[in-house]
């Protein structure tokens, strides 16, 4: 598959943000990625997926949703990685930047959240119905997305580890929340950074199915 990658800053609010966008040749869609707390753009699990769904002519937006000043606070003091509002806020200016700017074209748009990252997601597609076109948490904490969960109208797909357990019952109560289109689909044996061999690989493929399948119509012009 012959992919163009280069390296882009989005403003997003009040700040600039890094990030790097993989492109297919004729990109179907576009996916979005959402970090879990303390990770980055280069969060080796994020990257590994957003390869394979390059292999599935899915182009890949990874990016650091707080500055270099803002990722030095948060490591001393987690308080930014929390902030639900404040991550989804930052990823809804990256879509709407990606349906003005539109470098991988008129591709519909998915977001890919992990950890906390996946309630920034569903936040954010709760805001941008018209956009967003679907979702998939990796291992997330959809249950911090609050009161925005009835609003999500994107299908959207959970995926958590089987030795889970914690995270696969605050899943399954977001997914009794969750309006619209739902599945929860549980990896056998892996843990919740599916580091079991092969577990990642189920995420990547699954996560492309869903992407592959919702994620249909163009951006209106």
């Amino acid at each position: 598959m012959d992919v163009r990658s280069s390296e882009v800053t989005i403003p997003a609010e009040a700040v600039e943000l890094t990030a790097d966008l993989l492109v297919p040749a004729e990109p179907t869609g576009v996916v979005l990625f959402a970090h879990g707390s303390g990770s980055s753009r280069h969060s080796p699990r994020n990257v590994a997926v957003a390869h394979a769904l390059n292999e599935r002519a899915l182009g890949t937006v990874l990016v650091d949703l707080l500055t270099a000043t803002e990722d030095q606070l948060d490591a001393r003091t987690a308080e930014l990685r929390f902030d639900i509002g404040l991550l989804a806020g930052r990823l809804a200016a990256i879509v709407d930047w990606l349906a003005t700017e539109r470098p991988f074209g008129a591709a519909p748009i998915g977001l890919f959240g992990a950890s906390t990252g996946a309630a920034a997601a569903l936040v954010a597609a709760a805001a941008r119905p018209d956009l967003v076109r679907a979702v998939v948490s990796r291992g997330g904490r959809p249950d911090l997305a609050g009161p925005a969960l009835d609003q999500v109208r994107a299908p959207t797909l959970l995926l958590v580890g089987g030795l889970d357990e914690q995270v696969i019952t605050l899943n399954e109560q977001a997914r009794a929340a969750l309006p619209g289109t739902v599945e929860l689909r549980i990896v056998p044996g892996a843990t919740h950074l599916f580091e079991e061999p092969g577990t990642l690989e189920q995420v990547a493929d699954a996560a492309a199915g869903w992407f592959t399948t919702h994620l249909r119509h163009p951006i209106p012009s």
